[in-house]
């Protein structure tokens, strides 16, 4: 006999009738000879309507009483559930969050989960009794007795929290859609569902905007080995598992306030090669990066620049006994770049570094931290260790060093992040990892960022590090973070630029606090472009699979896309293009990597 979570959302529990068909699913569950916990959201859209209710009475209601007022809506859902349960013969009963024992933080509105008293949910469990939770919500601590809301993906975050603490051996989320899709349907008609994906693809998918899946709860899923199978609340069909690896043992206590940093991982075989100046146009990089894939080459990090005049600078990693090859493929298009290139603007250049190293920090509680690359970034400045080449992804950040500065580096962030080991990436073959799994799982689009740009940003250790600590005060959360490669003196002093996304909400905040420092740290302009759009792939198969990005970038390329800016992760690569061309973007790297199925799916608004 297994024990299986599910949750249902709002648009499940909508009316009374799909209210009796949750039940019905519930008691086939029971019957099956399964226990059940079910977490349910408030029915249909009976949340906004509270929302309206407070903002009717007062522009900006106390947090407090907000969750006073939300937390209400649940419990109407699971008082109605259960009692169609028991119309059914089926032994069920109602339970609050507080009840249930879920102790938060005493952060209205926007809580984290701390622990989950079990004890009582167990005692019902044995007596045969479906256990119907009201999600999104908790408690403070036993002594205020304070209710507290979880906010975005409470319900989702809810279900898996008490999945992994019951030990669940599963949990189900239902919803309005049959699984996870390669894309939003809304925007890609012939999306295709996917059997199964893993946990690292979901965080980066969910937090690119896959609105199935919160982050939040992908995040309790992959910490606690949960099990997660996103499913129809209108069919039998067996929806999308998301699998997670086995994980380390992890105490409960603190359950959403874990340590955001995992692992803190380096590898030592890596070479930077950089081209400098070369034309601002599309196809540029399909063309680079479709000449290395032709020599079977394996690229790591890729990051693209922000432009300087009609021009840009593209650097990539590879393996040190790969240098030579991705070198001269470098060198032979550099001369006839410099054609497409204003005279004043010089020549293409192409730069080499043969010992590099790469230092990252990885885990999934980093999601929605702002603040955890900025620690990297003090640590790295802390130790003398200055930044070459910065990559992000939403659980990784990855810099590029100096070699010789690595063992340095390691110990810094070992120490500042709790880490007690720091393994080495294996060395493994091309298609020894993933053999099975696609090279690109999935595509994204995100059209809520906006990009900023410092330029003329001095080119030593803890700069960047000033820069994302004055966001994170600020709790502005940063996504993708480029620093340029070319290096220009400004007074006689060495400078780069560095540029970063940020949500388009915090645009013009991060841009008021960076001008009102720029003086006083000696950098230049800070500009904004809230017009853009950054489109990403996602797939645990790319790692040691040449071409993907050459394929990606030549998709963008023949729709006549150009490209501003590139960072890639083991598993996501991402590039900010104009705004108006993002839905063709995302169309483009779709149908590249033949995610494309023969059904449409219809998702209801």
């Amino acid at each position: 006999m297994a024990l299986i979570v599910q949750k249902y959302g709002g648009t499940s529990v909508g009316t009374v009738e799909r209210i009796q068909a949750v039940a019905q699913r519930v008691k086939q569950t029971v019957d099956a000879g399964h226990s059940a916990v079910v977490v349910v959201s408030a029915m249909g859209k009976s949340t906004d309507g509270l929302v309206k209710l407070a903002y009717d009475i007062s522009s900006s209601p106390d947090r407090r009483e907000m969750d006073m007022l939300l937390s209400t809506g649940e419990q109407v859902t699971i008082a109605l559930l259960s009692m169609a349960l028991q119309e059914l013969g089926q032994p069920a009963i109602s339970m609050t969050g507080a009840q249930v024992g879920i102790v938060t933080e005493a952060d209205h509105t926007r809580a984290r989960i701390l622990s989950i008293e079990t004890e009582r949910m167990e005692r019902y469990l044995n007596q045969g009794k479906v256990v119907v939770v009201a999600g999104f919500q908790g408690i403070s601590n036993e002594h205020d007795l304070e209710i507290t809301t979880l906010g975005r993906g409470g319900s989702d975050t809810s279900a898996v929290a008490l999945a992994a603490a019951l030990r669940a051996d599963c949990c189900e989320i239902y919803t309005d859609v049959p699984g996870i899709l390669t894309t939003d349907p809304r925007i890609v008609a012939d999306a295709q569902l996917m059997s199964e994906i893993t946990s690292d693809e979901m965080l980066e998918l969910a937090s690119l905007g896959a609105k199935v899946l919160h982050p939040r709860a992908v995040e309790i899923a992959r910490n606690y080995g949960v099990m997660l199978v996103v499913r129809s609340s209108w069919s039998d069909e067996p929806g999308t598992r998301v699998v997670s690896p086995i994980p380390k043992p992890r105490s409960l206590e603190g359950l959403e306030i874990a340590l955001p940093v995992d692992a803190v991982e380096f590898d030592t075989d890596q070479s930077k090669v950089s081209l400098l100046r070369v034309p601002d146009r599309p196809g540029i990089a399909a063309r680079l990066f479709g000449e290395i894939a032709q020599q079977d080459l394996d690229v790591d990090l890729i990051i693209q620049s922000i432009h300087e005049a009609n021009t840009n600078d593209i650097a990539f990693t590879v393996t040190q006994n790969s240098l030579n090859r991705a070198e001269a493929v470098a060198e032979a298009i550099a001369p006839a770049l410099r054609h497409d290139l204003d005279p004043a603007a010089g020549e293409a250049e192409v730069m080499v570094e043969r010992q590099m190293a790469k230092v990252s920090i990885a885990g999934a509680g980093m999601i929605g931290r702002p603040g955890v690359a900025a620690r990297m970034f003090s640590t790295l400045a802390h130790a003398g260790v200055n930044i070459q080449m910065i990559s992000t992804s939403e659980v990784k950040v990855s810099c590029a060093i100096d070699a010789e500065d690595c063992d340095r580096a390691i110990a810094a962030l070992c120490q500042a992040f709790e880490v007690v080991s720091s393994p080495m990436r294996s060395d493994r073959q091309p298609g020894q990892a993933e053999q099975t799994a696609p090279p690109v799982r999935g595509a994204a689009l995100d059209l809520k960022q906006a990009r900023l740009a410092i330029r003329s940003v001095p080119d030593r250790p803890g700069m960047a590090a000033r820069i994302f600590n004055l966001l994170s005060d600020r709790s502005i959360s940063v996504d993708m973070i480029i620093q340029s490669q070319r290096c220009r003196l400004v007074n006689g002093i060495a400078t780069r630029d560095i540029a970063f996304t940020v949500a388009l909400m915090d645009a013009d905040d991060a841009q008021a606090m960076l001008q009102a420092a720029a003086k006083e740290w000696g950098m230049g302009e800070v500009a904004v472009d809230k017009a853009v759009a950054k489109v990403s792939v996602v797939g645990t198969g790319m790692v040691n699979c040449p071409g993907v990005a050459a394929r990606m970038f030549d998709a963008l390329a023949q729709q006549h896309i150009n490209i501003q800016m590139i960072a890639t992760s083991e598993i996501k690569i991402s590039c900010v293009v104009p705004e108006a061309e993002g839905v063709q973007a995302l169309q483009a790297v779709h149908a590249a990597f033949g995610l494309s199925g023969n059904e449409r799916i219809v998702v209801p608004a």
